[in-house]
């Protein structure tokens, strides 16, 4: 078996989502996706839950607020956090500076979000 080293210039796939927050795909198969995103200051993704996929969080730099199923919880640099299929959830960035993270999901998210409204 060959290992591949990969960096954020060589991942599969950069995409914009949110309000100018920013991802990069280096994994993405059916059963694991990986991938490192970027929220400005001030920003949040939408009130949202998976049905089949378990997400883990580990804070690279910044500070990442969750809120989970209504309970609110701050996360600094080298902190994680796993969230289970089901738990309703969004992130968001309040502080003044970049909040950057890598995100596991297992399996993978593709086909497999349900927005709140």
């Amino acid at each position: 078996m060959i290992n591949t080293a990969f960096s954020k210039g060589e991942c599969l796939n950069h995409y914009n989502w949110g309000d100018d927050c920013h991802g990069w795909t280096y994994i993405d198969t059916e059963v694991l996706s990986v991938k490192q995103e970027l929220m400005p200051p001030d920003t949040a993704e939408q009130l949202h839950y998976h049905e089949k996929a378990t997400q883990v969080f580990f804070i690279l730099k910044g500070r990442a607020t969750f809120t989970i199923d209504g309970n609110v919880t701050e996360l600094k640099p080298e902190q994680g956090i796993e969230i289970l299929p089901g738990q309703q959830h969004f992130i968001s960035n309040h502080d003044r500076s970049d909040l950057e993270f890598i995100l596991y999901s297992y399996p993978s998210t593709n086909n497999d979000r349900i927005n709140i409204k």
